[in-house]
């Protein structure tokens, strides 16, 4: 009876692992970090081009995204501010 389980609990971990050195060829940052570094002029022309046709379509949109940028940069900057006085 334990030697069953012993087997299958040996069994399972060799499957988990095999199962996680697949998954770390999907995860891995390095291999997307290397593909911006490379294409980083491309992606930043995409971007420009994106934002362009958005002004054209729907300028309403492109407030609103701003806006909320704004907002978020504006909440960082206060929670550093909060974080540096806590240290200091």
């Amino acid at each position: 009876m334990d030697k069953d389980k012993d087997e299958k609990i040996k069994k399972l971990e060799d499957e988990v692992n095999i199962l996680r050195e697949k998954l770390k060829k999907y995860t891995n940052g390095n291999n997307n970090k290397r593909f911006y570094e490379k294409n980083k002029e491309k992606i930043n022309q995409k971007a420009t081009e994106r934002l362009k046709k958005l002004a054209e379509e729907n300028p309403e949109k492109l407030k609103e995204y701003r806006k909320n940028a704004y907002l978020k940069r504006k909440e960082k900057i206060k929670e550093q501010k909060l974080e540096n006085n806590i240290i200091i």
